[in-house]
């Protein structure tokens, strides 16, 4: 989680992770196992306007914020979706009946996001080079 957030991949706190799910960055956001009733449900709101998932952190507060650099942390979210794929299939392996679908899940999301990826890199070397085309003779 700490090489996430160092890479600037992750957003931390209501506001931030508000904003990145509204603007669909967010690809997993993450919620502190003691979190307020009103954090874990704005926090499922925040998911469902940004189409991506919401998972309880096998950590409090304390210890959340501790591993995000913070002194407490309700909720974050991981706008990478290479950095939401390892760290939810880490979950999984720990509890994979709390994690699994979400692990498999994500699998999906990240390979659609690399066959897009692949596509757009494609696409603008054909607009770079031109699309060469055989015409029959």
């Amino acid at each position: 989680m700490g090489l996430a957030l160092r890479a600037g991949a992750v957003a931390v706190g209501e506001e931030p992770v508000g904003a990145a799910a509204r603007g669909k960055k967010a690809r997993v956001i993450f919620t502190a196992r003691d979190a307020a009733a009103s954090s874990v449900r704005r926090a499922y709101s925040f998911a469902h306007a940004g189409s991506c998932l919401c998972l309880p952190f096998p950590a409090d507060k304390d210890a959340f914020g501790r591993a995000l650099g913070r002194t407490s942390v309700a909720m974050c979210a991981v706008t990478d979706i290479g950095f939401a794929q390892s760290l939810v299939k880490k979950l999984a392996a720990a509890d994979g009946e709390t994690y699994g679908a979400a692990s498999q899940a994500l699998d999906i999301k990240a390979k659609r996001a690399r066959e897009r990826k692949e596509e757009q890199a494609q696409h603008e070397k054909n607009l770079r080079q031109g699309k060469r085309r055989v015409h029959a003779a």
